[in-house]
C-alpha cells in the first residue's frame, strides 16, 4: 500500500476537460455516478444537508441499489453539516463511509489535520478532481445562478489508476493511522521531469508536512516559466518561496498574473491578511485581479503550457495541515479551455494596482494589519512547535 513520498509518474494517453461552475459540472459528476456499474469512490472535504447533497444522495443510493460497491471518505470537520439522517441513509442503502479525523478534544491541534482533496472515481473509466464540495454554496438546483465560482476536470485514461491508488490509500489510512504519524522526509521529492506531448497528466498530491510534491512541483514550474503564469486562489497567503519565485519571475519579463476574491469570500480575515503581500508584488510587476461577480473558489495554476488543478491552495495553513490533491497536465486542449477561462475571469475583475492600492481607505489598513499581524503570529508559533 503506498503511503506518503511515493511521488507519481506522467501518463499518456489521457484526456481532459474543464467544468466551470456547478451548474455545468455536479450534473455530469452525477451522471457518471448514474452510470456506474462497479465501484464509486468519493473524497470530499465539504459535505452538507440542502438541495446538492440531496441530489447527490440519489444517485448514490441508486447505485448502491443496484449493486454498485460505493464508499464514501469524508472530512470529519468539513462533513459536521451532513446530519444523522443523511448517514443513516447510506448506511441503510449499504454505502461505506469513513470519515477522516473526527473532531476529539483528545487531540488537540491535531485537530487541525484534514482532507481538504476532492475526487470522483467511477469504474476506473472517468473521474472529477477540483475542489467542488457537495454544499449548496456550489450548486443548487433550486437557484442553479446562485454559486461559487469553482472548476473540476472530467478525466479519462490511464492516470485514472494513479488517483485510484491515491483513493485506496488514504482510504486504508484513514483507519489504520493517523497521517502526522508518519516519519517527516529526509529529502524533497524528485518530481519527473516535464514531457512534451499531448494528453499527459500526473496526480500531485499533499499529505500535512510528509510528503510535498505538489508544492515543489508548483516551485519547479514557476521557476522554469518562459511567458506566463497565471494564478487562481482563493485563500492568498503563499508561502515565502512561492512568493520570491512569483516575484522573480515577473522581474525577468513573465507576464505574472493573480486571479484572487473580492469582498465575496467567505473568509475576510484570510483576504485581508494576504493583501499585505500586494504592494511588493505590484511593484515586481505581478498583476493582480480581484474577482467581482461572486466568490471565485477555484484553485488553478497555468505556467507556459502547464496546468493544475485541484484542491490545493498553495497557501501555508493548507501545506501544513492538509490533505491536497492536484492534477498536473501537459495537453493543447485543456491548456486552451483553462486560458479561456482565466481570460474570462480576468474581464469580470478589479485590477489592483499602486495608485489604487494607496489609495485605499483607513479601515481596509487596519484590518489588513491587523490579521496579517495575526497570520504571521500563528505561523511563527506553529513553526516553533516543530
Amino acid at each position: 500500500m503506498m503511503l506518503a513520498g511515493a511521488v507519481f509518474p506522467w501518463r499518456k494517453a489521457n484526456r481532459f476537460r474543464l467544468l466551470i461552475d456547478g451548474p455545468q459540472f455536479f450534473p455530469a459528476m452525477l451522471e457518471a455516478i448514474a452510470r456506474a456499474e462497479r465501484r464509486v469512490d468519493l473524497e470530499l472535504y465539504l459535505v452538507e444537508d440542502g438541495g446538492c447533497l440531496e441530489r447527490l444522495l440519489e444517485v448514490l443510493l441508486a447505485a448502491a441499489a443496484r449493486g454498485v460497491r460505493v464508499r464514501c471518505l469524508f472530512d470529519g470537520f468539513g462533513c459536521l453539516k451532513m446530519g444523522q439522517t443523511s448517514r443513516d441513509r447510506l448506511a441503510a442503502a449499504g454505502v461505506e463511509l469513513r470519515l477522516y479525523n473526527p473532531l476529539a478534544l483528545r487531540l488537540k491541534f491535531r485537530n487541525l489535520h484534514r482532507d481538504h482533496r476532492k475526487l470522483l472515481l467511477v469504474d476506473g473509466c472517468i473521474g472529477f478532481v477540483g475542489g467542488a464540495g457537495a454544499t449548496d454554496q456550489f450548486w443548487n438546483p433550486q437557484r442553479p445562478d446562485e454559486h461559487w465560482h469553482e472548476v473540476m476536470v472530467e478525466m479519462s485514461g490511464p492516470l485514472l489508476q494513479d488517483w485510484q491508488t491515491l483513493f485506496d490509500a488514504q482510504w486504508v489510512n484513514c483507519q489504520r493511522r493517523r497521517i502526522w504519524q508518519l516519519p517527516l522526509p529526509r529529502k524533497i521529492p524528485r518530481i519527473p521531469l516535464l514531457p512534451t506531448g499531448s494528453g499527459l497528466g500526473r496526480v500531485a498530491y499533499a499529505a500535512a508536512r510528509q510528503h510535498t510534491d505538489i508544492l515543489h512541483s508548483l516551485l519547479h514550474n514557476l521557476r522554469r516559466a518562459q511567458t506566463r503564469i497565471w494564478l487562481a486562489t482563493p485563500y492568498f497567503l503563499p508561502t515565502g518561496k512561492v512568493r520570491r519565485a512569483l516575484i522573480y519571475a515577473a522581474r525577468r519579463g513573465v507576464e505574472v498574473r493573480l486571479l484572487l476574491t473580492s469582498r465575496n469570500t467567505d473568509h475576510p480575515p484570510v483576504r485581508y491578511a494576504g493583501q499585505r503581500f500586494y504592494p511588493r508584488l505590484l511593484r515586481a510587476g505581478v498583476r493582480i485581479h480581484e474577482y467581482q461577480p461572486h466568490f471565485s473558489h477555484l484553485k488553478m495554476v497555468l505556467v507556459d503550457d502547464w496546468v493544475s488543478v485541484g484542491s490545493c491552495n498553495f497557501d501555508h495553513w493548507n501545506l501544513r495541515w492538509n490533505l491536497e490533491a492536484n492534477l498536473e497536465a501537459i495537453d493543447p486542449s485543456l491548456t486552451e479551455q483553462v486560458v479561456q477561462s482565466f481570460e474570462r475571469d480576468f474581464q469580470q475583475s478589479q485590477e489592483i494596482d499602486l495608485r489604487s492600492w494607496y489609495a485605499r481607505p483607513l479601515h481596509m489598513r487596519l484590518y489588513q494589519r491587523m490579521w496579517g499581524w495575526l497570520d504571521r503570529l500563528l505561523v511563527n508559533i506553529f513553526n516553533r512547535g516543530g
